[in-house]
C-alpha cells in the first residue's frame, strides 16, 4: 500500500512494535546510512576498486557515514608499519622503512635494548677510569705524604666523568633509536582518517621545531618527524569535508600524494629548524573521499577535481526521499539507531515516533517526501530524550518531543520570535484594518545557513508613488539591503504592475521599502507582495491587513512556488493574522504542527489576478481595476475584425 495514502499515525500503529527497542539496528555502518541507496552503491563500488570519491550535498545527509563505511569494502591488503631512521650520511634526510603490521614496535624495542646496553657499557668504562685515577692519586698521596694529590685526583676524576657524560658520543646510541610514524596490529581494519579542518602540518606531516639547536644537545632530526594524516591513512580512507576550505597549496600537495602514493615529510614552518629537514618519500596509498556543499566546487583546485573525476566518482547525495512504506521503515530504524548510539536516552514509544516522522515530513519542505537532513533530526531526538530523562520517564512520548521542539529552537527562530515582539511593540505591521500600498509579506531566516528547517518571519512591504524628478524617466527604487536576486525580482515584477495598471508610469517614481530587514533580503519569494503593494499604491485601493502572502511571480503574472512555505504560514499565525495567500503549487507542501492546525485560512492562488482579488478591499476602484484587467487579458479571438485590421492582423 502507498504510504502517501496512509497517515503517519495509522502506519506507525500498524507496525508490530511498542517502542524503538523492538526495532533491529544493523551492525554494519553501511546499512545504517538512510535514504542514500544510489550514493551507497557508488561508494561501495569505489571502495572495492580503490577509487576516489567526491560527495556533494546538503549538511547532515550522511556523507561522512558513507565515507567511513568504505573501510568495510576495501580489498584486503597487508597493513604496514612505517618507521623513520637516522641517516648517518645526511642528518637532514631521515630514512624511511616499512615493515609488516605489528613489527615496528619489536624493531624499535631491539634498538632501545641495544642503546641501553651500550650506555651501561660506556658508563662502566667511565666509572672504571674515574675510579682508577682516584686510586692512583690516593696511592701517590700516601707514598709522598702529600695529601693534596688525592684531592687533585678526585677533582680530575669528577671533571672526566662530567665531560664524558656530556659528550655527544654518550648520547649517540640513544639518538639512533628509530621512531615509529604509523603503527598497526595484524588484525586491524583499514584506517579511516577524518582530516576535516586540519592544518597543513597535520595533513601532510611536519618536522617539529628543536629548541636545542647546538652544543650536542640538539634533538636528532628523525626524532622530530611527525606523520601526516595522509600517511596514517595508508591502505585506508582519507576523509576531508569542506574540501574547498583547504588551502590551494595543500590541495596541490594532496594531488601529488594521490598520484605518487608517496609523499616526503618536511617542516611546514619556514622559521623552524625543521624547515631544513625532508624525509625520504613516505607511503600514503589512500582512497580520498572529499565532501562539501555545492559551493565546494568553486574552491576546489581544478587539477584535484580532475584527478577525482578521472580516477573515481562524483556523487550528489539526496536531501529527501519518497514518503513510502519502505522509507518510513528506514526512518523508524534511524530513530532506533540514534537512541542506541546515544546510550543515555530512553527508547521512543509509538506516539513519539509519530511526532518525529511528522517532523521529517515537515522539514522536507515538499509533499510526499521525508527529509534526509538526519543530523538535525537526530538533534531533536536527543533533545526529546533529555526531556524524558529530566522527567524521569522510562520512554520518550510525543509530549517530550513537542517540548523538545519548543526549547531547542534554532537561533534563527529565537531571533524571529524576539523580532516579532519588537514589531508588535512598535506596531511596524498591522493585523487588522486596511491600508493603501502596505502588504504583510512573509520571508524565512536560515535559508542560507545550512539549516534543514526554515524560520518564518513577517516582513512588511510598503510602496509609494511619486512624480519622477525628470519627466519621462520614472524609476523603481527598492530599499532594505536587497541581495542580487531580490533586486532582479523587483525589476521583473515591474513588468507585471505596468501591464496590470494599464497606465503610463513613465512620469512616476515607484518606491518600495522592506521594513525592518536589518539582516537583508534575498530571493524572489516576495515578488507577489511587491506587485500587490505597488498596484495598491497606483490604484489607491486598500489592502487587507489581516492577511499575509508569499510567492514568486513570473513576468507574465503567474504565481510560482517558493521555499519554506510551512514556516511562513506558521509565522503568519504567530503574528495573529487571519488569512495567508500561498502559491497553489505549494499548497500540498504545508504541514503544520498540531498547535497551528485550523488557526488560519490558507488561500492557494495561481495568478496575480487571484492575489489581488483576495487581498484588495472591495470598492468601486477595485471593480474598475478588474474590468480593465479583463479587457487587457481578453484573448485576441474576441476582438472585432475591424480592430484586427487596425492592429496589423490580416482582414482577409
Amino acid at each position: 500500500m502507498d504510504a502517501n495514502n496512509e497517515s503517519i499515525e495509522d502506519w506507525v500503529n500498524s507496525e508490530n512494535i511498542q517502542t524503538t527497542k523492538d526495532v533491529e539496528v544493523p551492525k554494519i555502518l553501511f546499512d545504517q546510512v538512510i535514504g542514500q541507496e544510489e550514493a551507497g552503491e557508488v561508494v561501495k563500488k569505489a571502495a572495492l576498486q580503490k577509487r576516489h570519491v567526491l560527495l556533494l550535498g546538503e549538511p547532515g545527509t550522511g556523507k561522512s557515514m558513507l565515507a567511513q563505511s568504505m573501510v568495510d569494502f576495501l580489498p584486503k591488503e597487508e597493513l604496514e608499519d612505517i618507521v623513520v631512521f637516522h641517516n648517518p650520511e645526511d642528518n637532514n634526510r631521515p630514512k624511511i622503512k616499512t615493515f609488516p603490521a605489528g613489527k615496528a614496535k619489536e624493531i624499535v624495542r631491539q634498538y632501545q635494548i641495544r642503546a641501553e646496553q651500550d650506555k651501561k657499557d660506556k658508563s662502566r668504562m667511565i666509572i672504571t677510569i674515574v675510579f682508577s685515577i682516584f686510586i692512583v692519586g690516593l696511592i701517590l698521596s700516601i707514598l709522598t705524604l702529600n695529601y693534596y694529590i688525592v684531592f687533585l685526583a678526585l677533582l680530575v676524576a669528577v671533571m672526566i666523568y662530567f665531560f664524558a657524560s656530556m659528550n655527544p658520543a654518550m648520547r649517540s646510541e640513544r639518538a639512533m633509536i628509530p621512531k615509529i610514524l604509523v603503527s598497526h596490529t595484524p588484525n586491524d581494519k583499514p584506517p579511516f582518517i577524518d582530516s576535516t579542518g586540519v592544518h597543513s602540518g597535520a595533513l601532510l606531516g611536519d618536522v617539529r621545531h628543536d629548541p636545542f639547536q647546538s652544543g650536542g644537545l640538539e634533538t636528532p632530526s628523525h626524532d622530530r618527524v611527525e606523520a601526516g594524516n595522509i600517511h596514517k591513512a595508508d591502505k585506508g580512507v582519507l576523509f576531508i569535508d569542506e574540501i574547498n576550505l583547504l588551502r590551494p597549496e595543500s590541495q596541490q600537495a594532496l594531488l601529488t600524494a594521490m598520484q605518487e602514493k608517496k609523499f616526503p615529510i618536511s617542516g611546514q614552518s619556514e622559521r623552524s629548524t625543521g624547515a631544513l629537514v625532508q624525509t625520504e618519500p613516505v607511503p600514503c596509498d589512500f582512497v580520498l573521499v572529499a565532501a562539501g556543499n555545492l559551493d565546494a566546487l568553486q574552491g576546489m583546485h581544478p587539477a584535484l577535481r580532475s584527478r577525482i573525476r578521472g580516477y573515481g566518482y562524483e556523487v550528489y547525495v539526496r536531501d529527501s526521499m519518497e514518503d513510502n512504506e519502505e522509507n518510513r521503515k528506514k526512518l523508524l530504524q534511524f530513530i532506533a539507531q540514534e537512541v542506541v548510539k546515544d546510550k543515555k536516552i530512553p527508547h521512543f514509544d509509538k506516539s513519539a515516533v509519530i511526532e518525529i516522522m511528522k517532523e521529517a515530513q515537515k522539514r522536507s519542505g515538499r509533499r510526499g517526501k521525508l527529509t534526509l537532513r538526519l543530523r538535525e533530526l537526530g538533534g531533536l531526538i536527543r533533545a526529546a530524550g533529555d526531556v524524558a530523562i529530566s522527567e524521569k520517564a522510562s520512554v520518550v512520548t510525543s509530549d517530550h518531543v513537542i517540548k523538545a521542539k519548543e526549547f531547542s529552537k534554532p537561533v534563527e527562530q529565537q531571533i524571529a520570535d524576539r523580532s516579532l515582539e519588537i514589531k508588535r511593540l512598535y506596531k511596524t505591521f498591522h493585523n487588522k484594518g486596511a491600508e493603501v500600498g502596505t502588504v504583510n509579506g512573509l520571508a524565512v531566516m536560515g535559508a542560507n545557513s545550512g539549516m534543514a528547517e526554515y524560520t518564518g518571519i513577517v516582513m512588511p512591504i510598503v510602496a509609494e508613488i511619486t512624480p519622477s524628478q525628470t519627466k519621462g524617466h520614472g524609476s523603481v527604487f527598492a530599499t532594505g539591503k536587497l541581495g542580487d536576486i531580490a533586486k532582479e525580482a523587483v525589476q521583473n515584477v515591474s513588468a507585471v504592475f505596468k501591464k496590470i495598471s494599464g497606465k503610463d508610469l513613465s512620469d512616476l517614481d515607484i518606491h518600495i521599502q522592506f521594513i525592518g530587514t536589518y539582516e537583508g533580503v534575498e530571493g524572489d519569494s516576495a515578488s507577489v507582495s511587491i506587485a500587490t503593494a505597488v498596484i495598491s499604491a497606483i490604484e489607491e485601493i486598500p489592502i487587507k491587513q489581516n492577511l499575509a502572502m508569499t510567492g514568486s511571480l513570473s513576468v507574465r503574472g503567474n504565481v510560482l512556488p517558493v521555499g519554506g512555505v510551512t514556516a511562513k504560514v506558521e509565522a503568519a499565525i504567530d503574528a495573529g493574522l487571519d488569512e495567508v495567500i500561498v502559491p497553489a503549487s505549494n499548497f500540498g507542501d504545508i504541514i503544520l504542527d498540531q498547535k497551528y492546525t485550523d488557526k488560519i485560512k490558507i488561500i492557494p492562488v495561481s495568478t496575480i489576478e487571484e492575489v489581488l482579488d483576495e487581498a484588495l478591499e472591495k470598492s468601486d476602484e477595485k471593480k474598475l481595476l478588474f474590468e480593465r484587467i479583463a479587457e487587457l487579458l481578453k484573448p485576441p479571438s474576441t476582438i472585432s475584425p475591424s480592430k484586427k485590421g487596425r492592429t496589423g492582423t490580416s482582414a482577409a
